[in-house]
């Protein structure tokens, strides 16, 4: 009988030196993303104290803010963001309230989709999707405005000159993400009602007037007011991130690209994350 090879012996068995060195890779680099999180988890958190900073002094200070560029950015992260917020939001108001009433339809409880789609839009699905969108618009966008800065040298020379990266840059958009984000929750709250509105007036059979009256009811003063401190905060994480990615590009093109992605990635997380937060948070308080 042909004995079997080593080699196939160490490979059938599982063992080996091959296996050490496999785990031990494994592990090195878990080791390694795990300290990389890290890092860039504090780097976040001192980027946002600085952010804080800045923007306080600013406000002490309102005659050395550019306010020209604090409406541009508006124009740019607000107006412009209308149309594919509105779409979204009715959209999505459309779909909750056609999928809520195919299960309230064996309780004959139709109404009550106004309910749902009220409670569900203003507390968390216009917040939480405003935001998202507004990360992959403006929050790449001022990765890659700073990210591309930073390839050319342009931040080094704006420092060189006497000019503050923070309040030259970073202020700016960070007062108009605050201002703005919260118009366009209240945005997407009325079109997420008015899709609601759509299946119920079409397919439900309800009145424009009982639907409102139903929403209205359900609604509190509290529930909006929560809705729209979740979108600031937001708005100060997508604009906080975005620009910490683009200050730490490094190289040339790819690296703008890489900044861009990571912001739009790291913005959703966090935004989820502090959703999450609040709805926890919240709860209690209404309690």
């Amino acid at each position: 009988m042909k004995p079997e090879p080593q080699a196939e012996r160490r490979s059938a068995g599982g063992c080996g030196p091959d296996a050490p060195r496999a785990n031990d890779r494994f592990l090195s680099e878990l080791g390694q993303k795990t300290v990389k999180i890290s890092k860039d988890f504090v780097e976040e958190i001192a980027f946002l104290g600085e952010t804080f900073i800045a923007t306080g002094g600013a406000l002490l200070r309102p005659a050395s803010i550019r306010w020209p560029d604090v409406l541009h950015t508006m124009r740019r992260a607000g107006a412009d963001g209308l149309p594919i917020v509105a779409m979204i939001s009715f959209l999505m108001g459309l779909i909750i309230a056609f999928m809520s009433s195919l299960q309230l339809r064996q309780f004959g409880a139709y109404i009550y989709v106004a309910d749902l789609v009220a409670i569900a839009i203003v507390r968390e699905l216009a917040p939480i999707m405003t935001a998202i969108l507004v990360a992959g618009r403006s929050g790449s966008a001022f990765a890659a405005e700073i990210g591309t800065m930073r390839v050319n040298e342009e931040v080094d020379a704006l420092v060189t000159m006497g000019f503050d990266p923070m309040r030259f840059l970073v202020v700016p958009k960070v007062l108009a993400m605050i201002v703005v984000v919260p118009f366009l929750t209240l945005y997407a709250d009325f079109f997420g009602i008015l899709g609601g509105l759509a299946v119920g007036v079409v397919g439900l059979d309800l009145t424009v007037g009982s639907w409102m009256a139903e929403s209205q009811k359900v609604l509190s003063i509290f529930s909006v007011v929560t809705s729209l401190v979740k979108s600031v905060v937001f708005a100060l994480l997508i604009s906080a991130v975005g620009c910490q990615r683009g200050f730490r590009a490094r190289g040339g093109a790819d690296a703008v690209g890489s900044a861009a992605t990571s912001a739009v990635v790291t913005a959703i997380f966090l935004i989820i994350v502090t959703d999450s937060m609040f709805a926890v948070a919240l709860q209690y308080l209404r309690q």
